[in-house]
């Protein structure tokens, strides 16, 4: 019976999948409204952000930090798989 449960590794890479797709849902929510602001409302997607930029630039550079934080934040809570040892 015990062979029925899952591995630690196993354990881990579901883990890993839940949290990219959480992570992938979450960017393209945000990409959404980023969409959604250029078609529908342009009046104010053309209005100045940070440092004088229009928003629609200010939003798109907010949407690749955005990125690369994600990307960041998930190669940190990954951290290195569980070895066959740590598996008991």
């Amino acid at each position: 019976m015990a062979e029925d449960r899952p591995s630690a590794f196993e354990a881990y890479e579901r883990r890993k999948v839940r949290l990219g797709v959480r992570m992938t849902l979450l960017y393209a929510a945000v990409y959404a409204g980023f969409v959604v602001l250029n078609v529908f409302f342009p009046p104010i997607i053309q209005k100045s952000g940070l440092f004088g930029l229009n928003l629609a630039l200010t939003y798109g550079l907010g949407l690749i930090i955005l990125a690369v934080v994600l990307a960041l934040l998930y190669n940190w809570l990954c951290g290195v798989p569980p070895t066959e040892r740590e598996e008991g």
